[in-house]
């Protein structure tokens, strides 16, 4: 199955990939996390994604369609994947389709996660991550038993740079200007599977396999 996850920032796409890519037996396939392992190791691609994550802005098309293209032509996509965090953009998508076209592929669904921006915002100022483990939790929905301190195993909470309430804001105002064309291209293939992101995560889990599988 080959799927394509879209989503504002906070929609909550990062669990639910988890989830579907468990169930379809198919690779994850996150830009970001591309982007954050090349800005942990200082690469050259990472400094300069690195400049407009901070600042809240889309990474340029160029630095992020190479990277994909090299990802699908891997072995454990034969059978599917789902793109996650990509395409985010018209120009994304109709390169998307041309490289699939190229490959002889072509997509099966485009799953839409919606959820209001007062929501995001909420979800995204209360996240804390891991230090050590990278386990994620929320101050409100999911703490640590003890603040700041890790369950799993006892590295420190912090917040992401970029999970202020400023910069979360111009994320999904950038995020909905430049993805809506796509989601309109999206529909009109007969693609587009909109599902409420502001569920409970395994509900919404289970709303998504249920569209799959109609």
């Amino acid at each position: 199955m080959r799927l394509i996850l879209l989503g504002p920032p906070g929609a909550g796409k990062g669990t639910q990939a988890s989830a579907i890519v468990g169930k379809y037996n198919i690779p994850h396939i996150s830009t970001g996390d591309i982007f954050r392992e090349n800005i942990k190791n200082q690469t050259e691609l990472g400094e300069k994604a690195k400049e407009y994550m901070d600042k809240g802005l889309l990474v340029p098309d160029e630095l992020v369609i190479s990277i994909v293209e090299d990802r699908l032509q891997k072995e454990d996509c034969k059978n599917g994947f789902l793109l996650d965090g990509f395409p985010r953009t018209l120009n994304q998508g109709e390169t998307l389709d041309s490289v699939l076209s190229k490959m002889g592929l072509k997509l099966d669904k485009v799953i839409n996660l919606e959820v209001e921006n007062e929501i995001l915002i909420e979800r995204a100022i209360g996240r804390r991550i891991c230090k050590d483990c990278g386990a994620v939790y929320h101050i409100k929905f999911t703490p640590s038993k003890e603040e700041g301190i890790c369950d799993n195993c006892g590295g420190k909470l912090y917040q992401r740079d970029d999970d202020t309430v400023e910069t979360v804001g111009k994320r999904i105002e950038v995020y909905h200007k430049q993805t809506e064309p796509l989601i309109d291209y999206y529909s009109e293939k007969g693609l587009i599977l909109n599902i409420d992101g502001s569920k409970d995560k395994k509900l919404l889990f289970e709303e998504i396999v249920k569209a799959l599988e109609e």
